[in-house]
């Protein structure tokens, strides 16, 4: 199904502002940085170009008016200042709320919009007040810059009527950047008893000669690019034809354009006594001369041939809902490969073995390369709370930096989006609680400005973010006592720091003396643990009182696929993921007296505890004699999970959990197995824990 015209408009859009902001907030700590006010003036002018273009009057307006004070920003006319970025956030805020209503969003409020093109136009000379009116594009024309003449050819689909485009507005638009003249191309229109009243047959040669590049040139085509084919290519720069050299001949132009092949013309040449053999005949060279000439010739066509070309658009636009279907018969494909491998097992067919091992081999191809189409660099997300950090903080009256790394690092798209709002709180908390004022910071020996660094990192197939402040810290005295007060712990109990902190996770708890605007209600960090334990991750936390908070989130990169390791308990099958497991060993009903009744196996000379997986889950049976023992690592933890039997690796494709069974202890989700068998995937994080309260409460009983 074809995407509607608007809708494509209001997707890119969507992306310019994101790009908008961004440089907006890279602008404030360098407002003198050119390449960064290119970047917002040609978001600007992109908005503006393409709203007109698909009908979105008001927005094209509006940003006109911010692109008129850009222009003369860039032309060094008018400085950028902090009130100037402000105003340019805000009417990011605008555009954005323009578009949602668009999409059928609330209604904006227009008086705002008028307000704000009200102080946009107070940055103009009066000079510059009756140009505000004029195209963006003509204005262009006064920048300062080299003339050049550019060929382009402008080939739109023969369907581009059905998306609303009308070529005209485009071809006027790119008018407006300088001298420009165009040939429409009609040779491709049929008679009239095949022609298609609703197809563009018509294509368009234009020699345009301006001072804009190739970028803003391209800029015209931007929301047709994936619809028309369009060449632009430089064919006078800087006047370098008036150097002296002789105009390009019209066979020349010709091939060049495409419009005649190279072998025809020189088949018509060839036909004709050539140049250098009549100069020859009639004595006016001689044939040394000539053959000295060629080799000049071939020698510069060489050094012209060997010249990179120019690079060429590599990216496809594709819906995230196509993508996400895609996953889905991927995740069936590798169970179907599984069950066809274990139907090869139980036959010997060295035929159908074979072929079994070269699905399989496809299969984690395509799987791989699936899940890496779905990977997004995490840096997205980090840079809309660069915003959220500076709003906030001036909000409160605080002075906070936020510093990033490794923002490049990727992780599947679902994961990101539902990573945005946990982020957001945790953020949120560091700006409110943590990070001192302004004054009692400087008191206490610290800077003026506080810092939040984020950062994410890949830790084998997790994703590992970390949010650390330079702040106050946590009081674990007052986490202490409301934990008491709540009856969440005993006046005597004693509790290491990570498992005391564990505390502020809890619904409605707070430790805040008042209630902000921001935080204090004990609402968002309950909030926070849910969304981490739903992505199958943990959370961590490590203070130091007076010098600030880290937490570290660990994430799976997928929850798609992964790779894992099948158990067997009775008849029941369980996986555990394959990036915890460390090794297997076996237990022994010696190994189990050894150990004196505690859960606990030797390991090369050290103790690992394990929890007996039959007796968690209260399955019946005889255990075996030697059981297996699977030695995970978590958190730099060793602990042991005991099974009946380890069948080896699986591809797991992961399946919700119903309703029913979304609360189920130490289960975080299932698969289907190659017999049509369900297998359960098993939530180590959740059974460590589980089995330290366990051992905990025993050890209190005592």
């Amino acid at each position: 199904m074809r995407e509607r015209p608007n809708d494509a408009f209001r997707e890119e859009a969507y992306e310019l502002l994101i790009e908008l902001e961004t440089s907006l907030l890279e602008l404030e700590d360098n407002p003198r940085d050119m390449d960064v006010i290119g970047r917002v003036f040609r978001a600007m002018h992109t908005i503006k170009g393409s709203g007109a273009m698909f009908g979105f009057d008001e927005i094209s307006a509006f940003t006109h008016e911010i692109e008129t004070v850009f222009d003369l920003v860039r032309n060094g006319d008018i400085p950028v200042t902090k009130e100037m970025v402000d105003l340019c956030l805000l009417a990011r805020d605008q555009i954005k709320a323009m578009l949602d209503e668009a999409g059928g969003g609330p209604a904006i409020d227009r008086a705002q919009t008028d307000r704000l093109a009200a102080a946009f136009r107070a940055f103009l000379p009066e000079t510059e007040t009756e140009q505000s009116s004029l195209p963006a594009a003509a204005q262009n024309q006064a920048e300062q810059g080299e003339t050049r003449t550019w060929r382009i050819r402008f080939r739109p689909a023969p369907d581009i009527f059905a998306n609303g485009t009308n070529p005209l507005s485009l071809l006027r638009e790119l008018c407006e950047l300088g001298e420009a003249k165009v040939v429409a191309q009609t040779d491709l229109i049929p008679t009239i008893d095949d022609l298609n009243p609703e197809a563009c047959y018509l294509y368009w040669d234009i020699i345009l000669t301006t001072r804009a590049d190739r970028n803003a040139i391209a800029d015209v085509f931007i929301f047709v690019e994936d619809d028309c084919e369009l060449s632009i290519t430089a064919i006078d720069e800087g006047g370098c034809l008036d150097d002296g050299e002789s105009r390009k001949r019209l066979g020349e132009i010709l091939v060049e354009r495409g419009d005649l092949k190279e072998d025809d013309l020189e088949r018509v040449l060839a036909a004709r006594k050539r140049l250098g053999e009549v100069l020859v005949d009639d004595g006016l060279v001689k044939p040394g001369a000539v053959a000295a000439a060629l080799a000049e010739q071939q020698a510069l066509d060489k050094q012209r041939g060997n010249r990179p070309p120019a690079d060429a658009a590599s990216s496809l636009r594709v819906p995230a809902e196509r993508l996400d279907k895609l996953v889905d018969l991927v995740g069936e494909l590798v169970t179907v490969q599984s069950r066809l491998s274990q139907t090869a097992a139980g036959r010997e067919d060295a035929t159908l073995t074979a072929v079994a091992e070269e699905v399989e081999r496809l299969v984690e191809e395509l799987r791989d390369l699936t899940l890496n189409i779905r990977m997004l660099p995490i840096g997205t997300t980090f840079s809309k709370f660069k915003r959220l950090v500076r709003d906030l903080s001036r909000d409160l009256g605080k002075e906070i930096e936020l510093e990033t790394s490794g923002a490049d690092t990727e992780l599947d798209k679902t994961v990101i989006e539902r990573l945005n709002d946990p982020l957001v709180h945790i953020i949120r908390n560091s700006i409110d609680h943590g990070i001192e004022m302004p004054d009692l910071r400087q008191v206490a020996g610290k800077p003026r400005q506080g810092t939040i660094h984020l950062a994410a990192m890949h830790s084998g197939d997790s994703v590992v973010i970390e949010i650390r402040d330079d702040g106050k810290g946590l009081d674990r005295d007052a986490i202490r006592a409301k934990a008491v007060a709540k009856g969440l712990m005993g006046e005597q109990d004693e509790l290491p720091d990570n498992e005391l902190f564990q505390f502020i996770f809890g619904a409605g708890f707070s430790t805040a003396q008042s209630v902000t605007n921001v935080s204090g209600r004990g609402v968002g960090m309950d909030v926070v643990r849910r969304a981490i334990e739903a992505l199958r991750g943990s959370i961590d936390i490590r203070s130091d009182k007076g010098r600030g908070t880290t937490i570290r989130v660990r994430i799976p990169l997928t929850l798609a696929i992964i790779e894992s390791l099948l158990v067997g308990i009775g008849k029941e099958r369980f996986v555990l993921p394959l990036s915890l497991v460390e090794e297997c060993i076996e237990l022994s009903e010696k190994d189990v007296a050894a150990a004196h009744g505690r859960n606990l196996v030797r390991v090369r000379d050290q103790l690992v505890p394990y929890l007996p997986l039959r007796r968690w889950f209260d399955i019946q049976g005889e255990r075996p004699a030697i059981e297996q023992v699977v030695i995970t690592t978590l958190e730099g933890r060793r602990v042991g999970f005991v099974v009946d039997q380890v069948i080896g690796e699986h591809q797991t494709v992961i399946k919700s959990l119903g309703r029913m069974y979304r609360d189920a202890e130490g289960i975080s989700g299932a698969t289907i197995l190659g017999d049509g068998s369900v297998a359960l995937i098993l939530d180590v994080p959740q059974l460590v824990q589980g089995a330290e309260l366990e051992e905990k409460s025993a050890t209190q009983g005592l």
